[in-house]
């Protein structure tokens, strides 16, 4: 096996990364540049139509340095504009980040790493950090650093894609899943990343990063089965399944609460539908506040708001509600055909720890905000269709510390994955869950 060294220095920065993510972004750091925005790079200004282009297609290229937190360090990046699909499948553009290793361990490998930046503000996008840029929700990305360090010093090339699009369309699962397809397909053509069609990828995401890889992995086979014959696996953790069930298991949380009008902006954006007819005076006021903001701006700030505050009377029933039924039947994991690669599923059910009851009937205990018996029921499903799983429940973790527990974990399955290893599997040993039927309207 051929080794090449880039830069030593790059090789002491990467290590600096892992250091700077355990620690947290300083404030000192985060004054250190200003926001670039997000300028010209991210406006498509072909002549083609999109729907003319096919999916992945590469349409603008630039190269920069590695940023965390507004400071520039010396590991290169590629940044490419790339036809996608939103949640609706109409053409979009967006853009992903494929950052080179220092080091270079013979054939290329890569890593689609799925951020948890959660927002609905562009600004906050990795690309946006990545490229230099400074931003509350943004900092997410930067202290994401930890995970994405260890995999550069390993050889790998991470692929890092803006998942939301780049309107910011929080939880709208499809895009999600097209985004990352997309993405790897763009930095597989691309002639500056030294990744080709041939190079093995991984996928690896938690919590928002999860419904990325869930997605991009359920997808894979129908949508991209191009990219699908290069996937080696892939660890998802703090797993969204059933929406209908997440809103009502933070409903009235101390932690969680907030989430849910960050939910019904993000879906009426991402599905082009109206949520705000039925939304009481307090909801419509929260919709509106909450346009730009990211996950750090509703995180136990909203203790104790339940659904029913946020719409009219008539409505406190979420079944009642026709358009929401709708979307979340269509985000539902459960619907979806299972993966063909193997899987690493991880997922925490102590809510307790961060002020979530287990006791709702039909939902049970979870993490906080992800469910335990929904996650192990699409494991389970997974598993009947024939997919490899690797499922580990953390009985006394939340969603929060699950995260540095779940993640060496999954980083050394995907590592014994690319050495040629086969997958566990523990089908077997996994219990039933919940329900993941459709809701039914009601009213």
């Amino acid at each position: 096996m051929s080794v090449r060294i880039r830069s030593k220095v790059a090789v002491t920065t990467v290590a600096a990364l892992a250091v700077a993510g355990l620690l947290g972004v300083s404030a000192p750091l985060a004054r250190a540049a200003a926001a670039p925005g997000r300028g010209s790079f991210y406006a498509y200004t072909g002549s083609t139509p999109l729907a003319q282009i096919p999916p992945g297609t590469v349409l603008k290229t630039r190269t920069l340095s590695y940023h965390v937190a507004g400071v520039a360090l010396p590991v290169q990046v590629v940044q490419l504009q790339y036809r996608s699909a939103g949640a609706l499948g109409q053409p979009t553009t967006n853009v992903t980040s494929v950052l080179e290793p220092p080091v270079s361990l013979g054939s290329a490998r890569a890593v689609s790493y799925q951020s948890f930046y959660d927002s609905l503000n562009p600004a906050d996008e990795p690309s946006v950090q990545i490229a230099g840029g400074v931003s509350l929700g943004g900092l997410i990305a930067d202290a994401e650093s930890v995970v994405i360090a260890p995999l550069l010093l390993q050889g790998y090339t991470v692929i890092v894609p803006d998942t939301e699009g780049q309107t910011a369309d929080f939880a709208a699962g499809p895009e999600y899943g097209t985004n990352t397809l997309n993405s790897i397909r763009a930095a597989t053509s691309s002639p500056l990343t030294g990744l080709n069609t041939s190079t093995p990828i991984g996928m690896f995401g938690y919590s928002g990063g999860a419904i990325a890889t869930d997605w991009a992995a359920q997808l894979a086979p129908t949508y991209a089965p191009d990219v699908n014959s290069q996937l080696v696996g892939a660890a998802e953790g703090g797993v969204l399944v059933d929406p209908a069930h997440n809103l009502t298991y933070v409903s009235g949380s101390l932690v969680w609460a907030g989430i849910t009008p960050m939910a019904f902006i993000g879906i009426a954006r991402g599905f082009h539908v109206s949520i705000k007819p039925y939304l009481s005076s307090y909801g419509r006021q929260l919709y509106s506040k909450l346009q730009k903001a990211s996950i750090t701006n509703v995180l136990g700030q909203y203790p104790g708001l339940t659904f029913a505050q946020l719409v009219k009377p008539k409505y406190a029933n979420p079944a009642s509600i026709p358009v929401l039924v709708k979307v979340e039947n269509e985000l539902n994991a459960g619907s979806l055909g299972s993966p063909t690669i193997p899987m690493f599923i991880g997922q925490g059910a102590d809510g307790i720890l961060e002020g979530t009851p287990g006791n709702k009937p039909g939902i049970g205990p979870g993490d906080g905000v992800m469910i335990a018996g929904d996650v192990r029921t699409l494991a389970r499903d997974f598993c009947a269709s024939g997919t490899a799983v690797d499922y580990t429940e953390y009985d006394a973790l939340s969603h929060v510390t699950t995260f540095p527990v779940w993640t060496p974990a999954a980083l050394a399955w995907l590592d014994s994955l690319f050495a040629g290893s086969q997958a566990p599997n523990d089908c077997s040993q996994i219990a039933p869950g919940n329900s993941l039927a459709p809701v039914q309207p009601v009213g």
